[in-house]
């Protein structure tokens, strides 16, 4: 079977406001600023990321880039209660089905914060990924892995090349 080409494209948002009236208001924003002395960044260093599984690949039945290999964003924030970075997908259609797209983090949580360290499906509401409870600064490199399963159900033309999957993953960050 020939090898598949697997894109994610990577949006980011930032927010501001409290965790419910944040999630709705971040879409597209890189910086929402409210009367308030607090703030979180995020930068998302991988705009577009790329799996293409091997043979070693099908016979795991799954595909993955970890540590510094995933997608990488830097997160900072003044707010002294921290903040934290959620993902999602929230495609109408997602191409990759999101029972199969999994994330995780190796990175250590801040102080008094948490990090997704299992691979876990994402969703189309978001994820915590990681956290502090305390002011993070300067920026932090978060590394997010990921793993696509079941890699026989995304088929390929047997003579056209490689085919392109692609989900579009959010991600926001909150100062709490």
């Amino acid at each position: 079977m020939k090898a598949r080409l697997l894109l994610l494209a990577a949006l980011c948002g930032c927010a501001l406001l409290p965790a419910s009236a944040a999630r709705a208001a971040s879409s597209g924003a890189s910086t929402l600023n409210l009367a308030s002395s607090a703030s979180a960044f995020i930068n998302v260093l991988d705009n577009t990321f790329t799996l293409t599984p091997t043979a070693a690949d099908y016979n795991n039945d799954y595909v993955e880039a970890t540590g510094a290999s995933g997608l990488r964003m830097q997160v900072k924030t003044n707010s002294t209660t921290g903040m934290v970075l959620y993902v999602r997908c929230t495609d109408a259609a997602p191409q990759i089905a999101l029972a199969d797209l999994l994330v995780k983090t190796q990175t250590a949580p801040g102080p008094g914060g948490t990090s997704l360290t299992t691979y876990t499906a994402v969703s189309p509401l978001d994820r915590a990924l990681w956290s502090t409870g305390a002011a993070q600064g300067p920026f932090l490199q978060v590394n997010m892995d990921v793993r696509i399963k079941n890699l026989f159900a995304y088929p390929d033309p047997i003579n056209a090349g490689t085919t392109t999957y692609t989900d579009n993953l959010t991600f926001t960050v909150i100062a709490q």
